[in-house]
């Protein structure tokens, strides 16, 4: 079997760590000479694409991949995987196609659960185009009769991309905004959930979230505690210096359901929540 994924970063990074033994073979896409020599060392044979034009070897390699993944953001311009080289994949006949998206194109539901039947009502630029590409990916299936698996992640985070390293850095903040929740997931789940999915290919749409939306305010308070250290001060939301990214989030208020995931494909979590995940994380500071 043999693999590739458009857009080898922190999330398929695990997913590879993961199921590499499966393949015989695994290549990756980045954007900089610098992170392919990183790719190499990782026994990941690199491609360089910039999602503007087609990327070199990239469509032989597409010839013989039986399972691709793609981690790659839409843009003005749509998916540009699906743009460049989705007739390469198609010709291909991959096994199983996965594609990373996010739970942001629910939009806003004021706290109140969804799920994937829910109809999206995206907020943000970006989650409009994530569901613009969403469709694109599941059309994409119907035309050419291939599995496609899109997988709507939540906030992720892992080693060294957690709440310990805000603290590290001086950058941990405590944010109040009455009756906000976040979902989260681990990379390890979204690993896993990978894995689960691929062994039973379909065209199908999936959250990839923990089971407890939670104030973001209670995880800084958490990881203070575990560190030994006093929490940062309340910051009212109204008055916080934000970017307008990070302001968009605080706008998109909502409990993501996992159910899906547990009944159709039996995943069992590692870190169903953010404090079974932060005592780990805290074993490997």
């Amino acid at each position: 079997m043999k693999l590739f994924v458009f857009g080898a970063g922190f999330s398929s990074r695990a997913f590879i760590d993961r199921v590499r033994d499966r393949f015989d073979w695994i290549g990756g896409t980045t954007r900089s000479p610098e992170k392919a020599a990183v790719l190499e060392e990782a026994g990941i044979e690199p491609f360089l694409f910039d999602g503007t034009t087609p990327g070199n070897r990239i469509t032989e390699a597409l010839k013989s991949a039986t399972h691709v993944l793609v981690s790659i953001a839409p843009g003005e311009t749509g998916d540009p995987v699906l743009r460049i080289h989705g007739d390469d994949i198609a010709a291909g006949r991959p096994d199983w196609t996965g594609y990373l998206s996010t739970v942001g194109v629910y939009g806003n539901h004021d706290g109140e659960w969804v799920d994937e039947d829910t109809p999206c009502k995206p907020v943000s630029r970006r989650s409009v185009q994530r569901v613009a590409a969403e469709q694109a990916w599941l059309e994409f299936a119907r035309a050419n009769g291939l599995p496609v698996q899109i997988f709507r992640l939540s906030g992720i985070y892992g080693p060294g991309r957690n709440a310990f390293e805000n603290f590290r850095k001086g950058t941990a903040r405590r944010l109040i905004k009455p009756g906000q929740v976040f979902n989260r997931i681990h990379a390890a789940d979204i690993a896993g959930a990978l894995e689960a999915a691929m062994a039973q290919p379909s065209t199908r749409i999936f959250n990839v979230t923990d089971d407890e939306p939670a104030p973001p305010q209670d995880v800084v308070a958490f990881a203070a505690k575990l560190l030994g250290v006093a929490p940062p001060p309340e910051i009212p939301f109204e008055t916080a210096d934000l970017s307008p990214m990070a302001r968009s989030f605080y706008g998109e208020n909502k409990r993501v359901s996992n159910r899906r995931l547990k009944d159709e494909l039996g995943y069992a979590f590692r870190y169903p929540d953010y404090r079974v995940a932060l005592r780990e994380l805290l074993k490997t500071l």
